[in-house]
């Protein structure tokens, strides 16, 4: 198991499912976890759930990333000043917006899904970029999905704002190459979450993997031994 103590790692989307389960393995294994979702509640709750593990207590900010999204750009030099540097970024937050036909799109909708899976990585990017330079061994991992490469009728929204963000982080591994940052893609697969309780509110979760159970997959990326590079690692891959 990768001892990660001493990192210090910034997550989205972790007050509940993946990104709470990804904070308390990180946690587990010794990071100092900044951990950043809508609700302070939920949040509270991660965090009571990493000191339960013997985790150190997590640093909370409560922030919308698409009616807040100015803010995303305070977290880089924030975290800078407080630990001056930033070992590990997994940006885990996601939307999936409303299952409807491209041509029913609304413009909010379509404005949420763009806000969370696409500016958010692209602010996050331009935020975390410094710090993780600052970074022995900077370690960036964005959460992905395989309806990227399975395009599937009324999933227009998320796939392609998800295909955006893979464009960007790609982009953004090859220009970080020279550096000490490696930057990845992971597709966790199919997993019992809430978001994918929304799209498939009809389905058995109980044969579903859990967060649980692909967080440490996740966490296998955020080492310092990791070399993979500009890659889209799929669970159990």
């Amino acid at each position: 198991m990768t001892d990660l103590t001493g990192t210090v790692a910034l997550l989205t989307g972790a007050s509940r499912g993946i990104g709470a389960a990804v904070a308390v393995e990180l946690a587990r294994r010794g990071a100092q976890c900044v951990l950043v979702a809508r609700t302070q509640g939920g949040l509270e709750e991660t965090d009571d759930a990493i000191r339960a593990a013997g985790g150190k207590p997590a640093s909370l900010l409560p922030l919308d990333l698409v009616k807040q999204a100015d803010k995303i750009d305070m977290i880089g030099p924030s975290v800078m000043e407080r630990f001056g540097r930033l070992d590990i970024l997994v940006h885990n937050a996601g939307a999936l917006g409303t299952l409807t036909p491209v041509a029913h799109i609304t413009p909010k909708d379509w404005a949420d899904t763009v806000g969370v899976n696409l500016t958010a990585t692209w602010r996050l990017i331009r935020t975390c970029d410094p710090p993780l330079r600052a970074a022995p061994a900077g370690r960036a991992i964005f959460v992905t999905t395989g309806r990227v490469a399975r395009p599937k009728a009324y999933w227009g929204a998320y796939g392609a704002t998800k295909a955006g963000m893979e464009h960007l982080v790609l982009t953004w591994a090859q220009e970080v190459a020279g550096t000490a940052i490696r930057a990845n893609l992971f597709d966790p697969g199919i997993v019992a979450t809430q978001m994918r309780a929304t799209a498939m509110p009809g389905e058995d979760p109980s044969g579903l993997q859990k967060p649980a159970d692909v967080a440490p997959e996740i966490v296998a990326l955020c080492g310092p031994d990791e070399v993979r590079h500009g890659a889209v690692v799929r669970a159990g891959g």
